[in-house]
């Protein structure tokens, strides 16, 4: 038996996920260094339906504030960002430590078998986002994750990392 939340009288079913994770990715900005921290993580969408929303696990957080997340269609092949087409910001706090951390993106329709990602940014706080490193025999089957700093924004893809994420639809 699975376990779907009710909104709006439509259960949310969680699209995809990845729950695991056994290191930090640091998003945001540290006081002293003048260096914006980026990431975010890539997905093909197992099927169509109505997104809801997009969790990523927060780790640590090292310094409060806003957390933004913007959504796009991805270019697996020359891995390339389309234009967002959604975005959504939570402010964060010390309680949200240890937390899902969940970006509202209701009514964006996705399709199945294209490929999106979603990009993290804050301008103030600092967090750690749980992600998960994988055996070198282990690749992500469903995307890759980013990490880009101020000084690369293009950044560099990751087959063997992914961060701790869930995409959930309305069924």
């Amino acid at each position: 038996m699975t376990m779907e939340t009710m909104k709006n009288a439509s259960p949310i079913r969680s699209l995809l996920s990845q729950t695991k994770n056994n290191t930090t990715l640091w998003i945001g900005h540290l006081q002293n260094d003048s260096i914006d921290h980026f990431g975010g993580q890539t997905f093909k969408c197992p099927s169509d339906g109505r997104l809801d929303n997009i969790q990523v696990y927060s780790s640590v957080i090292q310094r409060p504030g806003e957390m933004r997340l913007s959504l796009h269609e991805f270019d697996h092949d020359s891995k390339n960002w389309k234009q967002s087409f959604a975005w959504s910001s939570v402010a964060v706090s010390k309680n949200d430590e240890s937390k899902w951390l969940s970006f509202s993106l209701t009514d964006i329709s996705l399709v199945k078998d294209k490929i999106y990602g979603f990009r993290l940014q804050s301008p103030d706080a600092m967090v750690g986002i749980g992600e998960l490193v994988r055996a070198s025999n282990e690749p992500c089957s469903y995307g890759q994750e980013w990490n880009a700093d101020s000084n690369n924004m293009d950044g560099v893809f990751f087959t063997w990392f992914s961060l701790a994420f869930k995409v959930e639809m309305v069924a």
